[in-house]
């Protein structure tokens, strides 16, 4: 089936998954945004003949910290793009003995515990946004584009678990054992760095956003265990990169061959409805 002409999939690649040879025919652009630059230069090329823009989350050499991401800059730059779709792959932690490393987990809910970004697009700096958006967070991952990545990963035989909690903490440090376990308690499943505030951003921006989560360890609350560590985590993510890719090379094609027109009226019209406009 031809592509939609409606879909165009934002990829925002994380910590050793933002290879830009997926994408076919590439240009770079380097944009400006209402919040900042990017994190890096935006590729735009194709998949299977569906338009896609990639941007590395920490930028292409990695330079760039968890806090310091310019969460508001990338989602603003995949919007102007016209990206219908933000697909992302992270890295994390697991909190659960059977969430493996190398197992994929496809969120659906999160627990916030940054306190440095910022997580709102309309904080009055951009006159395109005017008002306060008090955006509903019940359901933070667009549940069709979920099912799609889970079909696709079963299709390919990977151990995929079709939902989870992560927990998103500041970093760049990773949790002391108590806060692990703590973090356990709460009903996390997996723990990262990046999830919170771009989930939300998303949501602000009217994208169906879904995330491909990676485990590459057990954090440090797992007795007997080796705890996280750099070398483990980069290991890990080296060895099982592809399984993120090979999910992206599939679901991208189906993705673009879907019918989303309801589904991103709802998306955009639940901002809409969130919004609390300046009184006149």
């Amino acid at each position: 089936m031809a592509a939609s002409s409606s879909v165009k999939i934002g990829i925002i690649g994380g910590t050793g998954l933002d290879d830009p040879d997926i994408l076919e025919g590439r240009t770079e652009k380097y944009v400006d945004t209402p919040y900042g630059k990017p994190s890096d230069a935006l590729i735009l090329g194709k998949i299977k003949n569906v338009s896609c823009v990639l941007l590395a989350r920490h930028g292409r050499h990695h330079t760039i910290m968890p806090s310091n991401v310019n969460y508001r800059a990338n989602i603003w730059a995949l919007k102007e793009e016209n990206c219908s779709h933000v697909l992302v792959t992270t890295a994390c932690g697991s909190l659960r003995e059977e969430i493996q490393p190398g197992d994929l987990i496809m969120i659906d809910q999160f627990i916030d515990r940054t306190t440095k970004r910022h997580s709102t697009l309309y904080d009055g700096q951009c006159s395109a946004l005017p008002g306060v958006c008090h955006i509903p967070m019940a359901e933070p991952f667009c549940t069709k584009t979920r099912e799609v990545l889970i079909e696709i990963a079963k299709k390919l035989g990977l151990q995929c678990h079709s939902k989870g909690t992560v927990i998103t903490i500041e970093g760049p440090r990773f949790s002391s054992r108590a806060e692990s376990l703590m973090f356990r308690s709460w009903g996390a499943d997996v723990i990262n760095m990046t999830t919170v505030p771009e989930v939300i951003l998303a949501k602000e921006a009217g994208m169906s956003y879904a995330s491909i989560a990676m485990a590459t360890d057990y954090d440090c609350w797992k007795e007997h265990e080796e705890t996280v560590s750099v070398d483990k985590v980069l290991k890990t993510l080296k060895e099982n990169a592809n399984k993120a890719t090979s999910i992206l090379l599939s679901a991208i094609p189906l993705i673009g061959s879907m019918e989303w027109t309801d589904t991103l009226h709802t998306l955009k019209t639940t901002v809409q409805c969130s919004v609390i406009l300046p009184k006149q």
